[in-house]
Protein backbone atom coordinates (compact mmCIF):
# COMPACT_ATOMS: atom_id res chain seq x y z
CA UNK A 1 0.00 0.00 0.00
CA UNK A 2 1.51 3.76 -0.77
CA UNK A 3 1.33 6.48 1.55
CA UNK A 4 -1.27 8.26 -0.40
CA UNK A 5 -3.44 5.19 -0.10
CA UNK A 6 -2.66 4.48 3.51
CA UNK A 7 -4.12 8.32 3.79
CA UNK A 8 -0.68 9.56 5.21
CA UNK A 9 1.99 11.82 4.68
CA UNK A 10 5.82 10.71 4.31
CA UNK A 11 6.86 12.48 7.39
CA UNK A 12 3.87 11.03 9.10
CA UNK A 13 4.69 7.49 7.94
CA UNK A 14 7.81 8.31 9.26
CA UNK A 15 7.02 9.30 12.33
CA UNK A 16 4.80 6.48 12.97
CA UNK A 17 7.70 3.87 12.06
CA UNK A 18 10.79 5.50 13.49
CA UNK A 19 10.59 8.54 16.15
CA UNK A 20 13.84 9.28 16.44
CA UNK A 21 13.90 9.88 12.64
CA UNK A 22 10.91 11.72 12.92
CA UNK A 23 12.24 14.10 15.89
CA UNK A 24 15.45 14.82 13.52
CA UNK A 25 13.00 16.31 10.46
CA UNK A 26 10.53 18.29 12.50
CA UNK A 27 13.98 20.01 14.07
CA UNK A 28 14.95 20.56 10.48
CA UNK A 29 11.41 22.01 9.39
CA UNK A 30 12.44 24.47 12.14
CA UNK A 31 15.24 25.47 11.39
CA UNK A 32 14.59 26.38 7.91
CA UNK A 33 11.44 28.38 8.95
CA UNK A 34 13.33 30.46 11.18
CA UNK A 35 15.73 31.10 8.90
CA UNK A 36 13.65 32.11 5.58
CA UNK A 37 11.17 34.27 8.04
CA UNK A 38 14.23 36.86 9.02
CA UNK A 39 15.06 36.72 5.61
CA UNK A 40 11.81 37.69 4.21
CA UNK A 41 11.80 40.26 7.14
CA UNK A 42 14.83 41.05 6.58
CA UNK A 43 14.75 41.72 2.42
CA UNK A 44 11.37 43.75 3.06
CA UNK A 45 13.13 46.01 5.10
CA UNK A 46 16.02 46.65 2.82
CA UNK A 47 13.42 47.34 0.09
CA UNK A 48 11.91 49.86 2.57
CA UNK A 49 14.76 51.47 3.09
CA UNK A 50 15.65 51.22 -0.59
CA UNK A 51 12.20 52.95 -1.68
CA UNK A 52 12.54 55.65 1.14
CA UNK A 53 15.88 56.12 -0.09
CA UNK A 54 14.85 56.51 -3.68
CA UNK A 55 11.60 58.73 -2.60
CA UNK A 56 14.10 61.07 -0.33
CA UNK A 57 16.63 61.34 -3.88
CA UNK A 58 13.31 62.09 -5.83
CA UNK A 59 12.33 65.03 -3.47
CA UNK A 60 15.76 66.12 -3.54
CA UNK A 61 15.96 67.36 -6.84
CA UNK A 62 12.22 68.48 -6.89
CA UNK A 63 12.96 70.57 -3.46
CA UNK A 64 16.46 72.13 -5.45
CA UNK A 65 14.55 72.71 -7.90
CA UNK A 66 11.98 74.60 -6.84
CA UNK A 67 14.37 76.47 -4.63
CA UNK A 68 16.21 77.26 -8.04
CA UNK A 69 12.86 78.84 -9.48
CA UNK A 70 12.46 80.49 -6.35
CA UNK A 71 15.77 82.71 -6.75
CA UNK A 72 15.47 82.97 -10.09
CA UNK A 73 12.41 84.78 -9.59
CA UNK A 74 13.42 86.85 -6.53
CA UNK A 75 16.72 87.44 -9.08
CA UNK A 76 14.15 88.63 -11.94
CA UNK A 77 11.68 90.91 -9.65
CA UNK A 78 15.19 92.51 -8.17
CA UNK A 79 16.56 92.97 -11.77
CA UNK A 80 13.08 94.62 -12.65
CA UNK A 81 13.02 96.79 -9.86
CA UNK A 82 16.71 97.76 -10.68
CA UNK A 83 15.75 98.40 -14.15
CA UNK A 84 12.73 100.60 -13.34
CA UNK A 85 15.04 102.35 -10.94
CA UNK A 86 17.09 103.20 -13.32
CA UNK A 87 14.50 104.47 -15.83
CA UNK A 88 12.92 106.34 -13.25
CA UNK A 89 16.63 108.20 -12.37
CA UNK A 90 17.26 108.78 -15.76
CA UNK A 91 14.08 110.52 -16.63
CA UNK A 92 14.68 112.65 -13.58
CA UNK A 93 18.10 113.27 -15.04
CA UNK A 94 16.42 114.03 -18.21
CA UNK A 95 13.63 116.46 -16.72
CA UNK A 96 16.69 118.22 -14.60
CA UNK A 97 18.42 118.68 -18.25
CA UNK A 98 15.81 119.86 -19.87
CA UNK A 99 14.75 122.37 -17.36
CA UNK A 100 18.24 123.37 -17.06
CA UNK A 101 18.24 124.14 -20.68
CA UNK A 102 15.25 125.76 -20.91
CA UNK A 103 16.24 128.26 -18.24
CA UNK A 104 19.38 128.68 -19.23
CA UNK A 105 18.54 130.64 -22.33
CA UNK A 106 16.47 133.23 -19.97
CA UNK A 107 19.13 133.89 -17.64
CA UNK A 108 21.33 134.37 -20.07
CA UNK A 109 19.54 136.98 -22.17
CA UNK A 110 18.52 138.65 -18.42
CA UNK A 111 22.17 138.57 -17.73
CA UNK A 112 22.69 140.09 -21.46
CA UNK A 113 20.34 143.24 -20.93
CA UNK A 114 21.22 143.52 -17.27
CA UNK A 115 24.87 144.26 -18.97
CA UNK A 116 23.71 146.71 -21.05
CA UNK A 117 21.82 148.73 -18.61
CA UNK A 118 24.46 148.84 -16.95
CA UNK A 119 27.46 148.97 -19.22
CA UNK A 120 26.73 151.53 -22.58
CA UNK A 121 28.55 150.42 -25.18
CA UNK A 122 32.26 151.86 -25.99
CA UNK A 123 30.87 152.87 -29.45
CA UNK A 124 27.91 155.09 -28.20
CA UNK A 125 30.46 157.97 -28.12
CA UNK A 126 31.36 157.50 -31.63
CA UNK A 127 27.47 157.46 -32.80
CA UNK A 128 26.63 160.53 -30.99
CA UNK A 129 29.04 162.45 -33.01
CA UNK A 130 27.92 161.19 -36.49
CA UNK A 131 24.61 162.46 -35.41
CA UNK A 132 25.44 165.80 -33.93
CA UNK A 133 28.09 166.65 -37.21
CA UNK A 134 25.03 165.06 -39.12
CA UNK A 135 22.11 167.60 -37.20
CA UNK A 136 24.34 170.61 -37.41
CA UNK A 137 24.93 169.84 -41.04
CA UNK A 138 21.98 168.98 -42.42
CA UNK A 139 19.04 169.32 -39.21
CA UNK A 140 17.57 167.04 -36.81
CA UNK A 141 15.26 165.71 -39.94
CA UNK A 142 17.55 164.14 -41.23
CA UNK A 143 17.74 161.20 -39.26
CA UNK A 144 14.96 158.61 -38.73
CA UNK A 145 16.95 157.03 -35.90
CA UNK A 146 20.61 155.84 -34.58
CA UNK A 147 21.67 153.26 -32.37
CA UNK A 148 24.29 150.70 -31.54
CA UNK A 149 23.69 147.21 -32.98
CA UNK A 150 25.21 145.00 -30.42
CA UNK A 151 24.35 142.01 -32.67
CA UNK A 152 27.34 143.16 -34.90
CA UNK A 153 29.94 144.31 -32.63
CA UNK A 154 28.48 147.37 -31.19
CA UNK A 155 28.43 148.64 -34.76
CA UNK A 156 27.21 152.49 -34.79
CA UNK A 157 24.05 152.84 -37.09
CA UNK A 158 21.97 155.77 -38.84
CA UNK A 159 18.95 154.96 -40.55
CA UNK A 160 18.58 158.15 -43.34
CA UNK A 161 15.44 159.70 -44.02
CA UNK A 162 15.07 159.01 -48.21
CA UNK A 163 15.22 162.65 -48.96
CA UNK A 164 18.59 163.37 -47.21
CA UNK A 165 19.86 159.63 -48.08
CA UNK A 166 23.21 160.68 -50.74
CA UNK A 167 23.60 163.82 -48.55
CA UNK A 168 24.82 162.31 -45.38
CA UNK A 169 26.55 159.56 -47.59
CA UNK A 170 28.62 162.74 -48.81
CA UNK A 171 28.77 163.96 -45.29
CA UNK A 172 30.32 160.73 -44.02
CA UNK A 173 32.49 160.55 -47.28
CA UNK A 174 34.09 163.83 -47.28
CA UNK A 175 33.57 165.24 -43.66
CA UNK A 176 37.21 165.89 -42.01
CA UNK A 177 36.23 164.15 -39.26
CA UNK A 178 34.34 161.28 -40.74
CA UNK A 179 36.16 160.04 -43.93
CA UNK A 180 34.67 156.92 -44.58
CA UNK A 181 35.91 156.70 -47.99
CA UNK A 182 35.48 152.71 -48.46
CA UNK A 183 32.37 151.00 -49.09
CA UNK A 184 32.55 147.12 -48.30
CA UNK A 185 29.08 146.45 -48.95
CA UNK A 186 25.61 147.07 -49.75
CA UNK A 187 22.57 145.03 -50.39
CA UNK A 188 19.26 145.42 -50.43
CA UNK A 189 16.26 143.28 -47.97
CA UNK A 190 12.50 142.99 -48.46
CA UNK A 191 10.55 143.08 -45.25
CA UNK A 192 6.97 142.98 -46.52
CA UNK A 193 6.01 146.15 -44.96
CA UNK A 194 9.59 148.23 -46.61
CA UNK A 195 12.17 147.57 -48.78
CA UNK A 196 15.41 148.15 -47.15
CA UNK A 197 19.16 149.53 -48.51
CA UNK A 198 22.30 148.42 -46.17
CA UNK A 199 25.58 150.42 -46.98
CA UNK A 200 28.50 149.26 -44.48
CA UNK A 201 31.57 151.96 -44.53
CA UNK A 202 35.08 152.03 -43.26
CA UNK A 203 37.12 155.01 -42.52
CA UNK A 204 41.25 154.36 -42.65
CA UNK A 205 41.89 157.30 -41.21
CA UNK A 206 39.47 156.58 -38.29
CA UNK A 207 40.08 152.65 -37.88
CA UNK A 208 35.88 152.61 -37.74
CA UNK A 209 33.33 150.89 -39.14
CA UNK A 210 29.90 152.13 -39.25
CA UNK A 211 26.10 151.00 -41.09
CA UNK A 212 24.09 153.53 -43.08
CA UNK A 213 20.04 152.15 -44.26
CA UNK A 214 17.50 153.49 -45.41
CA UNK A 215 13.94 152.36 -45.87
CA UNK A 216 11.98 152.44 -48.77
CA UNK A 217 8.40 152.27 -50.05
CA UNK A 218 7.75 148.53 -51.08
CA UNK A 219 5.44 149.74 -54.39
CA UNK A 220 7.70 152.29 -55.55
CA UNK A 221 11.42 151.38 -54.12
CA UNK A 222 13.54 154.25 -55.57
CA UNK A 223 16.30 155.53 -54.28
CA UNK A 224 19.85 158.29 -55.26
CA UNK A 225 22.74 156.17 -56.42
CA UNK A 226 25.92 156.16 -54.53
CA UNK A 227 28.27 155.04 -57.16
CA UNK A 228 29.00 158.63 -57.98
CA UNK A 229 31.02 158.33 -54.19
CA UNK A 230 32.23 154.88 -54.21
CA UNK A 231 32.58 153.23 -57.21
CA UNK A 232 32.27 150.25 -55.18
CA UNK A 233 28.42 150.70 -55.21
CA UNK A 234 27.96 150.13 -59.15
CA UNK A 235 27.61 146.18 -59.32
CA UNK A 236 26.02 145.66 -55.86
CA UNK A 237 23.48 148.75 -57.03
CA UNK A 238 22.90 146.41 -59.72
CA UNK A 239 22.48 143.01 -58.10
CA UNK A 240 19.72 144.97 -55.60
CA UNK A 241 17.75 146.09 -58.90
CA UNK A 242 17.88 142.72 -60.39
CA UNK A 243 16.88 140.31 -57.82
CA UNK A 244 14.72 143.44 -55.65
CA UNK A 245 13.64 145.31 -58.02
CA UNK A 246 15.03 148.41 -56.34
CA UNK A 247 16.00 151.56 -58.86
CA UNK A 248 18.83 153.43 -58.11
CA UNK A 249 18.60 157.25 -59.73
CA UNK A 250 21.48 158.47 -61.61
CA UNK A 251 23.18 155.24 -61.86
CA UNK A 252 25.49 155.35 -64.80
CA UNK A 253 24.30 151.93 -66.01
CA UNK A 254 22.10 150.25 -64.07
CA UNK A 255 21.20 147.22 -65.68
CA UNK A 256 20.20 143.10 -64.69
CA UNK A 257 23.47 141.47 -64.03
CA UNK A 258 22.02 138.12 -63.69
CA UNK A 259 18.49 137.31 -64.66
CA UNK A 260 18.46 139.75 -68.14
CA UNK A 261 16.21 142.20 -69.08
CA UNK A 262 13.23 139.79 -70.09
CA UNK A 263 13.23 138.05 -66.58
CA UNK A 264 9.86 138.70 -65.46
CA UNK A 265 9.82 139.51 -61.16
CA UNK A 266 12.56 139.64 -58.54
CA UNK A 267 13.62 136.73 -57.19
CA UNK A 268 14.32 137.76 -53.71
CA UNK A 269 10.83 139.62 -53.00
CA UNK A 270 8.71 137.91 -50.61
CA UNK A 271 5.95 137.70 -53.24
CA UNK A 272 7.80 136.71 -55.85
CA UNK A 273 6.19 133.11 -57.94
CA UNK A 274 8.31 131.69 -59.63
CA UNK A 275 7.38 130.46 -63.35
CA UNK A 276 8.60 126.73 -63.32
CA UNK A 277 7.38 125.87 -59.92
CA UNK A 278 8.48 122.23 -60.44
CA UNK A 279 11.64 123.14 -61.18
Amino acid sequence: MTAEENGKTPNEQTDAGNPDQAEELKADEAKQDHSQKPESVSGKAETEAKSEKDAKKSDKPAAESQSERNKTAESSTSATADDQSRKETAREKADQAGTKKTRRPKKKAEKEEAREELEPSPKEPLLKKYVSIIEEHLGEDALEDSFINRASKDLPTLIAHPGFYFSIAKLLKTHEELQFNYLSELHGTDFKEYMEVYVHLYSFSQKENMALKVKLDREQPEIDSLTPLWEGANWPECEAYDLLGIKFTNHPDLKRIFLGEDWEGYPLRKDYEPYDVEV
